[in-house]
């Protein structure tokens, strides 16, 4: 599950944004990512969907800090904040 030093995102089959953070976030930011397949498990995703208030995947946690989806991820990345997130999660 989720802790202080990994990067979680949740995802489900045939889901391309998720492809897309996964390889983003593993070719291109060199990150261990630990993806969590959510595909039929409706019980968990009702867990995220009240955790997070997001009905949809992918749902980005570095550490404990949830980022939101992809468009989200990007974001950070452009505005220079995802690297410093992603620096306290390899210390």
């Amino acid at each position: 599950m989720i802790g202080p030093n990994k990067i979680v995102v949740y995802s489900s089959a045939n889901c391309g944004y998720c492809r897309a953070a996964i390889q983003f976030l593993q070719s291109v930011k060199s990150q261990e990512v630990e993806v969590v397949d959510l595909t039929g498990d409706w019980e968990a995703r009702k867990q995220l969907i009240e955790r997070t208030r997001h009905r949809t995947v992918p749902q980005i946690f570095i550490g404990e800090t949830f980022v939101g989806g992809y468009d989200e991820l990007r974001a950070l990345d452009s505005s220079g904040k995802l690297d410093l997130l992603l620096s306290q999660v390899s210390e």
